[in-house]
């Protein structure tokens, strides 16, 4: 793993990551952000075994692995999955390179499968020991004991707590079958919260409503009776 351009830090500031998962929230969480807040591309992850995978963005070439700093935070958006034989090494690389670059925290933010609701809250944390023991998230809903977080939050979770980071992870409850707006919603609310931004998640509310609709056409279409003459 290299960054480009070499020696870049990340001094002083909160890393807000989110990645491919359930709903696609962290995702989505980050591209929001970087746009809600005006986010300038500070540096590239380069990794060897990177996806060959381009797009354009704002009429320059956006790559898989870029950060982008707003003020005190700095955001880590992952166009794509590593193959999935590298996910644990280039996962391992990159909790590596965020303790070294001066980052004090990390919020990491994922999706939760719905269907394990049992409450009112729309999302759950989970934390390092490091983090707990600067004050942690006290008012805020746990996310359950008997209970696993897949994926890469989980890589970076297990890196982070093995060498006493201090960074935690929220998990917003989301469809697993499509992708979620209104989860990437609870957690942007969340993350705003904690690091003191405004952010107007009505983009996201919206997006969630038409998607919400549209599959409920579809399901009111295949409820009508075969040969309708309706279409």
């Amino acid at each position: 793993m290299r960054i480009v351009p070499e020696g870049a830090r990340l001094e002083g500031s909160s890393l807000i990551a989110g990645f491919h998962g359930i709903g696609a929230t962290g995702y989505w969480t980050v591209k929001f952000l970087i746009t809600e807040l005006k986010a300038r591309r500070k540096c590239f992850i380069d990794y060897e075994y990177s996806p060959a995978v381009a797009s354009q963005v704002e009429g320059r070439v956006s790559t898989p692995y870029e950060v982008f700093v707003a003020g005190n935070l700095s955001l880590f958006k992952a166009e794509v999955s590593p193959a999935r034989e590298r996910e644990n090494e280039f996962y391992r690389q990159l909790a590596d390179w965020i303790m070294s670059s001066g980052v004090k925290e990390v919020a990491l933010v994922g999706g939760l499968d719905e269907g394990l609701r049992n409450d009112g809250n729309r999302y759950k944390v989970a934390m390092t020991s490091a983090f707990n023991s600067l004050g942690g998230l006290p008012s805020e809903p746990l996310f359950e004991e008997d209970r696993m977080i897949v994926g890469p939050v989980a890589s970076l979770l297990n890196s982070f707590e093995m060498n006493s980071f201090p960074a935690f992870a929220v998990l917003a409850y989301s469809n697993t079958e499509r992708v979620d707006p209104r989860a990437a919603a609870s957690a942007v609310e969340f993350l705003s919260k904690r690091y003191g931004f405004t952010a107007n998640t009505a983009p996201l509310i919206k997006g969630a409503e038409v998607i919400e609709g549209e599959l409920k056409m579809i399901e009111e279409k295949e409820k009508r009776p075969a040969g309708s003459v309706y279409s």
